[in-house]
């Protein structure tokens, strides 16, 4: 009989059927998942590799949160703010520092133009036009380098205003940083001060904490040895033990006992006679009526 299941070689065996033992349904392999492929595997491993990287971040964070103090990070802020500042101020230095240079060079091609203006007015009186005309086309020439250098002077000139007053509003956020910084610094001492305090007044510190551990410790052991101190006693008296610096023997102490019982036996027997003294002299004592007549 038929089963209309696929024998062919070339298909693997699967599980069997629901409800025919021993029957088999085959399944191909390109059916199978692809979970074992080298692309999920490794991204398997980046995916450990990640966890494991945001462990250790958060674990370093940590640390470094306790570890932190922050007066000591805004210390280094302010001197952070304050090397800023002072590259600010270097390069507005600098930025003069050209300024100056081009006044200078301008200052020596002008006198230099103002040289060859009086040439050439010489040569003209000379009656030499070749020379005063080669004076006059050299002081054209320093006339478009002083050109040239007005527009750098004017371009620097405008750069070192734009920098000094960077420079100053960089430095007056600066002073209000440090004023605020030393606010927040004072804040966090005196709240860390305080929190101490706390702690050690309710007892919330570790010294505070050991310190009462120790005490309940010491009353513990006092409780201890006194309860201890009053068993012996109660034992020693009882005779169960005997005290090591009163020495007595077993015979004397039977004939300490059979003594105290003695004792106690007379006191019994005096206590008994007095009560039947009492008893007797009642009953002995006659009668009498009121007019003080014995009675019939």
């Amino acid at each position: 009989m038929h089963l209309g299941v696929d024998t062919s070689p070339k298909l693997g065996v699967g599980r069997p059927l629901p409800g025919s033992p021993g029957l088999q349904a085959r399944v191909h392999p390109s059916d199978l998942g692809s979970g074992d492929t080298p692309e999920c595997k490794e991204a398997h491993v980046a995916g450990v590799f990640s966890r494991i990287s945001s462990i250790f971040q958060a674990k370093a964070n940590k640390v470094l949160d306790k570890a932190e103090d922050p007066r000591e990070t805004l210390d280094l802020s302010y001197e952070k703010q304050l090397a800023k500042l002072t590259e600010v101020r270097k390069a507005v230095a600098d930025v003069a520092t050209s300024r100056k240079r081009i006044e200078l060079q301008a200052a020596e091609l002008k006198k230099q133009a103002d040289k060859l203006q009086g040439q050439a007015k010489a040569a003209l009186e000379q009656g030499n036009e070749d020379l005063a005309r080669e004076a006059l086309l050299r002081r054209e020439a320093l006339a478009e380098q002083l050109s040239s250098l007005e527009a750098q002077h004017t371009q620097i000139a405008e750069k070192e205003a734009d920098l000094i007053e960077v420079s100053k509003t960089l430095q007056t956020k600066i002073e209000e940083f440090r004023t605020r910084k030393e606010t927040i610094k004072a804040s966090y001492t005196a709240a860390e001060a305080q929190t101490k305090i706390s702690e050690a007044v309710t007892g919330i510190s570790d010294s505070m904490g050991d310190a009462g551990q120790a005490m309940n410790r010491a009353q513990d052991k006092i409780a201890q040895m006194e309860a201890r101190a009053g068993a012996m006693d109660e034992l020693i008296s009882s005779g169960a033990l005997t005290d090591l610096s009163q020495p007595v023997d077993d015979i004397q102490a039977q004939l300490d006992k059979v003594a105290a019982a003695s004792s106690v036996d007379a006191e019994l027997a005096a206590l008994k006679s007095q009560l039947g003294q009492g008893t007797a002299g009642e009953i002995a004592a006659p009668a009498t009526d009121e007019a003080g007549e014995p009675s019939a």
